[in-house]
């Protein structure tokens, strides 16, 4: 599922297709630029569902041309998906119907972290599913928000979280770099902020604002990249 990061890239007319189950802000509500695109037909939309979309990144990071999913099967999806194939399951005798699901190869993967460190290995913890699709990808590039002296992978506390620099195309530092969206145990999802957003959002010119006074233009205050 896509929310916030996916709004302003449609909203900002740099979104010509997207493949997702859902676009949504969460508790603020629909994602408006989303919305709007799509029911003006201004973007392509591939459904899709959260397994599905892992499924083909395993298997560009594995490096094979599809893997099988069981659970989409029954479901009107697959009358929407030509890419996505049903076949006899050939370990089985007998009737035993599995979906291929195409791989998905990521020409750049982008995500914001809380470490780095000084051989470019990138700390994020529990959320697996970003080694995934650096795994999967092209070109990774991270943002974090801290740099830790030396080699995490050497730390046998912070080593099992660790996206190692062999998957990294390269790094930078961007304190409160998710915001308005949130860092575990670093600072929370701005609320108020996001509901701001949806109001302004719900218009081209509301959103043209937003962009000019929240992405568009570099506070004095703002750190280096």
């Amino acid at each position: 599922m896509l929310g916030f990061s996916a709004d302003l890239l449609i909203g900002a007319g740099c979104v010509a297709e997207i493949e997702t189950s859902a676009v949504s802000l969460g508790e603020a509500g629909l994602a408006p630029r989303f919305t709007e695109a799509a029911q003006n037909g201004e973007i392509e939309i591939r459904d899709a569902t959260c397994p599905a979309i892992h499924t083909a990144l395993q298997a560009a990071e594995k490096g094979v041309p599809f893997m099988p999913l069981r659970g989409v099967l029954g479901s009107d999806l697959l009358k929407h998906r030509n890419d996505w194939k049903v076949v006899n399951n050939p370990l089985n005798s007998g009737t035993d119907p599995i979906l291929l699901v195409p791989a998905v190869q990521p020409d750049v993967a982008l995500f914001h972290a809380r470490w780095a460190d000084e051989a470019g290995n990138v700390w994020i913890g529990r959320r697996r599913e970003l080694a995934t699709i650096a795994h999967a990808a092209k070109a990774t590039y991270v943002t974090y928000e801290e740099k830790r002296p030396g080699d995490m992978l050497e730390d046998e506390l912070l080593a099992p979280g660790i996206l190692n620099s062999v998957y990294v195309t390269a790094v930078a530092r961007a304190e409160r770099g998710a915001w308005p969206l949130g860092v575990a145990e670093v600072y929370g999802i701005d609320d108020a902020h996001l509901a701001h957003y949806a109001r302004a959002a719900r218009t081209r010119e509301g959103f043209q604002r937003y962009l000019d006074e929240f992405v568009c233009t570099r506070k004095k205050n703002s750190l280096p990249a």
